[in-house]
C-alpha cells in the first residue's frame, strides 16, 4: 500500500514523549494521518506552535505536519474514536522502591476503553515486564464489553527507539506479538505497512520479554566493563588499549566501554522489571543486583576520583566542573543521568561544583538550581579540575586540552598531545599518562 492510498488511514498515538513523537513524525512520513494524545498542556501547546521540544525531531518538521493537517496534538482521548490504531507510548517509570510504576499505562489503557471502538488495533509499547498487555491492560479494554480478538485487537511491540542515534527507526526490526492469533495478524499488516522488516514473535509476553534481555544485557555488560576499568586503575594498565586488542577477535567479543554509570529510561531500568517479575516466581538474578550495586560504585568512584585530581588538601577548596551532563552524547535527556548523582555526591563533600552542557541550560539537584556556565579561556583557569561526563560533538577538545589545569575524563576521548593539560582517563592507570583511545559511542 502506497502512501496515497495511506493518506485517510489514521492512528491516533498516546504519550507524545521521546518514543511517541517520532512514532508519529514516522507515521505521517508513511502516509498517515495522527491524532497525537499528551496530557501535557506545555507539550501540546508547543507542537501546535509548530515547535519541537525533542532535538530529533526539527521544528520545521512538526510545523509542516500540522499545517498539512496530518498531525493533531491534543489532550482528548475522545478524538481516538477516528482511529484505526492506537499505539501507547506512555513512560514506565521506577516507584520510590525500585518497583514497576505501571500508573500511565493503567490511566492509558482507562481512558483508551471509554472511547474503544469495534474493529480498533491497540498496540502497547512502552517498555514493561511480561504478562502488562494481557493481564493489565486487556482486562481493562475488556471492561467496554468488547471481546479482545473479536471486536477489538491487542498487541504488544517494543519500542526501539535510540534518541540522538541518526539510524532511521523505520529500519530497526520490530517485533510483535498478539494476544491471539487474529490480534498478531493484524499488527503484523499495520506495521509491515510502517517498517522494512517486522518480526512476529507468539506471544505479548515473548515481545515483552526480548526488550527486557536487550537492555538487561547491555546493562549487565556495561556495569562489568566499568568494574573492569576501576580494576585496570588499580593494576596500572590501560583499560582503551585492552579493550582495542580485544576488538580485534572476529569472533566471540563485543566491545563495550565505560563510562560514568548508565542512564537512560531503558537500559537502568527494565532489567529491574524484569527482577520484579521473576522475584513473584520465587526467583532472582544475582546479575542484575550486582550491576545494580556496580551502576552505584561508579558514581562514587568517579566523584572520589576527581577530588584527587583537584589536589587539595580540604574538599571544601575543591572547585570542580562537570562537561555533559546528559545521559548520553548529543541528546538534552537527563533521565536517569549518572551525571546528576555524580554532581550530588561532589556537592555532599562541600566541593564548589558548576556544568557546562549546550543541551541543558539549567539543572535542579537536591533542591538546588544549576546554570550552564560558559567555558572559555578565562573561565577554565578558575577549575580545579575539569570532569568530562558526556561526550558531546560540541567538546572543546583543544581548549580544554589548552587552559585546563587536570581534566578527568570518563569517556576515552582525550589525548594529552598538547603537552598543556594533564589528562587522566577512566581506567587507563590511575595518573598514568593517556593513550589514544578507540571512539567511546
Amino acid at each position: 500500500m502506497n502512501n496515497q492510498e495511506q493518506q485517510h488511514r489514521t492512528i491516533a498515538v498516546i504519550g507524545l514523549g521521546f518514543v511517541g513523537l517520532p512514532l508519529s513524525m514516522l507515521l505521517i512520513s508513511k502516509g498517515f494521518s495522527v491524532i497525537g494524545i499528551d496530557l501535557d498542556e506545555t507539550k501540546i501547546k508547543s507542537l501546535k506552535a509548530g515547535n519541537s521540544y525533542i532535538s530529533d525531531i526539527k521544528g520545521e518538521t512538526i510545523k509542516s505536519a500540522i499545517t498539512s493537517g496530518s498531525f493533531r496534538p491534543d489532550a482528548d482521548y475522545g478524538l481516538i474514536r477516528k482511529a484505526e490504531a492506537v499505539i501507547i507510548c506512555v513512560p514506565t517509570p521506577l516507584d520510590d522502591e525500585s518497583a514497576p510504576n505501571l500508573d500511565y499505562v493503567t490511566k492509558a489503557a482507562e481512558s483508551i476503553r471509554e472511547h474503544l471502538q469495534k474493529g480498533q488495533l491497540v498496540v502497547l509499547e512502552s517498555s514493561t515486564y511480561p504478562g502488562t498487555t494481557k493481564d493489565l491492560v486487556k482486562p481493562i479494554l475488556e471492561k467496554s464489553g468488547l471481546v479482545c480478538g473479536k471486536d477489538f485487537y491487542l498487541a504488544y511491540s517494543p519500542e526501539r527507539v535510540d534518541p540522538g542515534n541518526k539510524f532511521p527507526i523505520e529500519v530497526v526490526p520490530k517485533v510483535v506479538g498478539g494476544a491471539t492469533d487474529a490480534c498478531r495478524d493484524q499488527v503484523y499488516q499495520l506495521y509491515t505497512s510502517i517498517y522494512q522488516e517486522v518480526v512476529p514473535v507468539t506471544s505479548p509476553e515473548t515481545a515483552e520479554l526480548t526488550k527486557l534481555l536487550e537492555n538487561t544485557y547491555r546493562f549487565i555488560n556495561i556495569s562489568f566493563i566499568n568494574e573492569f576499568a576501576m580494576i585496570c586503575d588499580k593494576l596500572g594498565v590501560d583499560v582503551w588499549e585492552v579493550i582495542r586488542a580485544a576488538s580485534t577477535k572476529p569472533y566471540g567479543f563485543a566491545a563495550f566501554y565505560p563510562g560514568p554509570g548508565i542512564g537512560g529510561h531503558c537500559i537502568p531500568v527494565d532489567p529491574l522489571y524484569l527482577q520484579f517479575i521473576i522475584g513473584k516466581k520465587g526467583i532472582s538474578s544475582d546479575f542484575i543486583r550486582l550491576s545494580e550495586e556496580m551502576n552505584e560504585r561508579i558514581v562514587r568512584y568517579i566523584a572520589e576520583r576527581s577530588l584527587q585530581l583537584a589536589q587539595k588538601e580540604n574538599t571544601t577548596e575543591a572547585n570542580i566542573l562537570i562537561y555533559g551532563v546528559t545521559y548520553k552524547r548529543n541528546v538534552a535527556d537527563v533521565r536517569e543521568s549518572k551525571s546528576l548523582d555524580i554532581i550530588e555526591k561532589l556537592v555532599g563533600t562541600g566541593a564548589e561544583v558548576s556544568y557546562h552542557d549546550p543541551h541543558v541550560p539549567e539543572l535542579r539537584i537536591g533542591g538546588k538550581t544549576f546554570f550552564s556556565q560558559p567555558i572559555n579561556s578565562e573561565t577554565l583557569k578558575d577549575y580545579d579540575c575539569i570532569v568530562i561526563l558526556t561526550d558531546h560533538a560540541e567538546l572543546p577538545k583543544e581548549l580544554l586540552l589548552q587552559y585546563a589545569k587536570v581534566i578527568f575524563d570518563t569517556r576515552g576521548i582525550l589525548t594529552d598531545s598538547s603537552g598543556n593539560a594533564k589528562v587522566v582517563q577512566l581506567g587507563n592507570g590511575l595518573s598514568q599518562p593517556c593513550h589514544p583511545s578507540a571512539e567511546n559511542e
